[in-house]
């Protein structure tokens, strides 16, 4: 019966509509997916030799396993804004004569073989293997592997059953937050803890055992759940949801372009890719750590300047490369309305410039690094309000791809083409390229300067620019009703 399954979804794939459209993205996401395995497969590979090389006094399996705890944690974030729940067409087969009970322990399967679960292992088999071949205890090295595995699946159904609890995440992040704090700040050696508990398990391989029992009792709470979904008048029945109204009076304050931002902000908040790219936005607040606080980095200022760039702009890039299509849905409708298009996209405007301030405030703790850093965060944040916000405005004009609201944003190439990768051109190199130039002729303050230069010339110009970019919307009006109306 799985194997049937396998070539129903096999053909379903290879004779939809839409799986030749997107063929160049799925390539470049295949390569993607590449990369990483092979960076994962290297890590794992050398990464042994590598902890002995630079910390000579330590136990590399050790360390490894003081920072399980951490990789637990942020997997569970990262899972939550990324990971696409299993699906399959039941529809057609509830009337057939199948046990419910096959098909869901096929959908649950099916998850256990997703690419979160596999890229991990291209790291622990090898470290492991490694460990072995270095003269650890074949038992133990195998007993710690099969924990990693099985937290690793664990991790897998937990993200099922807190996918839609948005309070699930904030209470993750701030455990993980909190763990953080209390080990940079000498308050609790949270790494020792984490540490003990693995270095138990490689110890005594027979504690591995536990996680079969996690596991098990996650799956089961899986498959219950999704059970009771799997009926034919569920299947069929149209769902009634009752929507809460949050309170937007303060969106008042901002004139005829008020009903805009409010529509926006629902719109962000009630769908799921809209929310994703919302959340992750504070995510690339952390990009600088990983530029910052190397000492390769700081002798390639133009990699500083690109981190930059990232801290403050993650809502605005994310969220901006994809306008009007957000609306695609509902487009036909908004132009149908007797509105000044200029609103609509003053709307857009505002929501990016108000998200990249306020991300701006939340770095002013990397001050820490230097005045030097915070300058280059504040040129780059100047450069997304000015420059960046106005340049993906127009480039939307450009977006002809209509966008599922509902659907993860992780792996989803829907509502991506070309278009996408010619707008990152611009926006990153040009500032890169003109910091990089003015820091090798003249300063790294020139560059600075420059940069920030180009925000502030963009905002003085902003009436003369949207002019433009509302009469290139005006000009592709039609032809953008035409494409969102088709099929995605």
């Amino acid at each position: 019966m799985i194997s049937h399954f396998l070539k129903l979804e096999w053909k379903q794939f290879f004779r939809s509509s839409h799986w030749q459209k997107g063929i160049a993205i799925k390539i470049v996401m295949a390569f993607l997916a590449l990369y990483f395995i092979v960076v994962f497969l290297a890590i794992g590979v050398g990464g042994y030799f590598i902890l002995k090389k630079q910390f000579p006094e330590q136990d590399p399996l050790q360390m490894v396993n003081s920072y399980l705890l951490y990789a637990l944690l942020g997997d569970l974030i990262f899972r939550y804004l990324m990971q696409k729940l299993p699906v399959m067409n039941i529809k057609p087969l509830l009337i057939l004569p199948i046990k419910k009970s096959k098909l869901v322990h096929y959908v649950l399967a099916k998850s256990s073989i997703s690419f979160f679960n596999i890229l991990g292992l291209f790291f622990y088999i090898p470290f492991a293997v490694v460990l072995m071949i270095e003269g650890y205890a074949i038992s133990g090295a195998l007993g710690w592997l099969f924990a990693i595995i099985l937290m690793i699946q664990s991790a897998n159904f937990l993200n099922f059953l807190i996918n839609k609890n948005t309070i699930a995440l904030g209470v993750i992040s701030v455990v993980l937050a909190s763990l953080i704090g209390l080990q940079n700040f000498g308050i609790y050696d949270v790494t020792a803890l984490g540490g003990e508990v693995f270095d138990a398990i490689y110890t005594n391989p027979i504690y591995s055992l536990i996680g079969v029992v996690v596991l098990a009792v996650l799956y089961n709470l899986n498959f219950k759940q999704l059970k009771n979904l799997v009926y034919l008048d569920e299947a069929v029945s149209q769902k009634v949801v009752a929507v809460k109204s949050a309170d937007l009076s303060f969106a008042n304050k901002l004139g005829d372009v008020a009903p805009f931002i409010k529509n926006d902000i629902r719109l962000i908040w009630r769908n799921k890719r809209t929310k994703t790219v919302f959340l992750m936005s504070f995510l690339f607040l952390f990009y600088g750590l990983i530029f910052f606080t190397q000492e390769t980095y700081k002798e390639i200022p133009a990699m500083l300047m690109f981190a930059s760039l990232f801290v403050t702009g993650g809502f605005a890039l994310n969220y901006g490369q994809f306008i009007p299509a957000w609306d695609s849905a509902h487009y036909k409708m908004l132009m149908s309305q007797s509105f000044k298009y200029r609103k609509f996209l003053e709307s857009k405007w505002i929501l990016m410039v108000v998200m990249t301030s306020f991300l701006y405030v939340l770095s002013f703790p990397y001050l820490y690094f230097g005045v030097d850093i915070f300058l280059m965060i504040t040129a780059g944040a100047i450069f997304n309000i000015g420059f960046n916000s106005l340049f993906l405005l127009f480039a939307g004009s450009f977006n002809r791809k209509k966008i599922d609201l509902n659907k993860s944003g992780f792996g989803n190439t829907q509502g991506t083409s070309a278009t996408q990768f010619l707008i990152i051109l611009p926006l990153m190199v040009l500032p890169i390229l003109l910091f990089w130039l003015f820091n090798e002729l003249v300063g790294a303050n020139s560059g600075y300067i420059v940069v920030a230069a180009i925000g502030v010339i963009s905002l003085l110009c902003k009436k003369y620019a949207m002019n433009f970019i509302e009469k290139k919307y005006i000009e592709n009006k039609y032809v953008m009703i035409n494409a969102f109306g088709k099929e995605a």
